[in-house]
């Protein structure tokens, strides 16, 4: 039987999103993997997400509605089947946590972009079976409906892996993201709160430990962030997508 994480929500007095990660090997005797999330907004206190399993004829579509807003945004289409979610996990044992942290204003624009951090993370959990699967989700939902929020950080574990993404959307200069996902090694904890924490991982090229979207580096060059190459091994996301302010450092 497949291990389920442990999903945690933290009732903090922190004034942000924070989420503690940790791996099998270093929560418990049981080896499961915990997720804590902190959602420190007024308007989701006693909030509790629910979607239940089912089956859908094709054709079938999802409305998608802002998750901080209520704003509808458009419909996308229905899986055959979906899974059941409850807050932010799914019955297949996939937990999807997140931290905001806005970075480069530019890349926010919304205009005719369809799934919001919120609805992009019911959404995968609707699909998804594994930690994994749930990062290729986000990438094909966005790429096909447009992200229609600011930079956020994904913590997404299935009970065995722990992977931290980072992801921005790309303004008026494309539909989908630029991302890059780290799996954390067993046997440690880390934790994000309101700061993009990914900085120096390239070669991304073992896609059991690193994965990235194609045009993380070259976007960055292409609009000016960046003026080394594709392959420096020097190139920072935190640093090139969400430059380090006070506020950041202080909420982080």
């Amino acid at each position: 039987m497949k291990a389920f994480t442990r999903f945690l929500l933290l009732s903090s007095a922190a004034e942000a999103c924070t989420n503690i990660l940790v791996t099998p090997s270093a929560s418990d005797k049981e080896g499961v993997a915990l997720i804590g999330y902190n959602d420190d907004s007024s308007r989701r206190h006693g909030l509790v997400t629910h979607f239940e399993a089912a089956e859908y004829e094709d054709g079938s579509m999802r409305s998608v509605w802002d998750y901080d807003t209520g704003i509808f945004l458009g419909a996308i289409p229905q899986p055959n089947s979906t899974f059941g979610v409850m807050g932010n996990a799914n019955d297949q044992g996939v937990v999807i946590a997140e931290t905001t942290y806005g970075g480069l204003s530019e890349l926010s624009t919304k205009d005719g972009k369809i799934m919001d951090y919120g609805s992009l993370i019911y959404t995968t959990l609707q699909r998804a079976r594994t930690a994994r699967e749930a990062i290729e989700i986000i990438d094909e939902l966005t790429s096909a409906y447009g992200y229609a929020s600011s930079a956020e950080g994904f913590s997404i574990s299935d009970g065995e892996e722990v992977w931290l993404m980072e992801l921005i959307g790309k303004g008026t200069f494309g539909t989908g993201l630029v991302w890059v996902a780290l799996r954390i090694p067993d046997g440690y904890v880390t934790a994000h709160a309101n700061q993009g924490r990914i900085t120096a991982f390239l070669p991304c090229d073992d896609p059991d430990t690193c994965r990235m979207s194609e045009d993380v580096v070259s976007f960055a060059i292409a609009q000016g962030y960046w003026n080394g190459s594709a392959t420096d091994p020097s190139f920072s996301f935190s640093d090139t997508y969400d430059p380090v302010t006070p506020s950041g450092a202080r909420f982080c």
